[in-house]
């Protein structure tokens, strides 16, 4: 059945909504995991999308989300803000405040943000800002204003997330390696997976992470990355097989600098929409020994962002 979008809002044609009644986890996180990217949608209703969004999602909910969390095992999440809900970061902070200590957050401000509204984004749970580069679902902030921002989001002990396409990591590399604070790069830079995982353009963003110990990494979305797959549907163990040496080299380079999330509820999908229970069994694949797991799932994310607890 059809997810709803609540509120005065149609949902963009074509949507792919999120899975219903995903899979109980073969693979059994390690004690204290952590789904360090994730998002809400709305409701609609009651936190509006923004004007300027790129697509209008079904909602996805924070007690949708808190249910996900507790039915795969994990025992927090990290919620980015999605690009639908603009700089409003309403809908964000309401499922920090509500999630009992279990959640922090990314979120998306613009230069006018008042070191008051930063402030009180700090004590809800934000750890981080997001720069989004994927042409396709924000248009562009001046590098000047992203640069201000992460000037001011440093004192605060915070980092920023950067989304971009891989193709696109030359004309953004003076930029990223400017910026004064821990960079995590959202799911490898999307690398063309039909390219050689030796190949220049992944190479190039493995120098990036070599050369910039400040830099850390996302080894998620294989669904959104996989091209050949198999998909992470009806039973499948072995998904997304053509992902799988990307993310395992950056594990294996980079133990120490690695995340790991589900990307519920998984926005913009094309193709198909994965069972979020078989998409953690996608985890041992790429790190196979409890050492690398914990470090991916546990002492990574604690470590970015709940430091006060190691």
């Amino acid at each position: 059945m059809s997810k709803p979008t609540s509120g005065d809002f149609t949902k963009t044609a074509g949507w792919l909504d999120w899975y219903a009644g995903p899979s109980k986890p073969r693979f059994q996180l390690p004690a204290g995991a952590v789904d360090a990217h994730c998002h809400v949608f709305g409701p609609g209703a009651e936190f509006p999308y923004a004007p300027e969004r790129k697509y209008t999602p079904c909602d996805a909910s924070k007690a949708q989300l808190f249910a996900l969390r507790d039915h795969l095992g994990f025992a927090r999440n990290v919620v980015v803000q999605a690009t639908c809900h603009g700089a409003d970061n309403r809908a964000l902070v309401d499922a920090l405040v509500h999630s009992d200590g279990k959640a922090r957050g990314v979120a998306t401000v613009k230069r006018s943000v008042t070191d008051d509204e930063l402030q009180a984004l700090h004590a809800a749970g934000v750890r981080g800002v997001r720069f989004n580069f994927v042409k396709r679902l924000v248009d562009f902030t001046p590098k000047d204003e992203l640069m201000e921002i992460a000037a001011r989001i440093q004192k605060l002990g915070w980092h920023v997330v950067i989304y971009f396409e891989a193709v696109d990591l030359p004309e953004l590399w003076d930029f990223f390696t400017a910026l004064p604070t821990t960079v995590v790069v959202d799911h490898m830079g999307r690398p063309d997976v039909s390219k050689p995982v030796d190949g220049p353009e992944f190479e190039l963003f493995l120098k990036f992470m070599r050369q910039h110990p400040n830099v850390w990494s996302k080894v998620s979305c294989p669904e959104r990355l996989s091209i050949t797959g198999p998909k992470a549907l009806n039973g499948e163990q072995a998904a997304y097989q053509d992902v799988v040496p990307f993310a395992r080299k950056v594990m294996e380079e980079f133990p120490d600098r690695v995340l790991w999330g589900t990307d519920w509820p998984h926005p913009n999908l094309k193709d198909h929409m994965p069972d979020d229970g078989l998409l953690v069994d996608f985890i041992p694949q790429i790190a196979p020994t409890a050492e690398a797991q914990k470090k991916l799932l546990v002492t990574n994310p604690m470590k970015l962002y709940w430091p006060e607890e190691n």
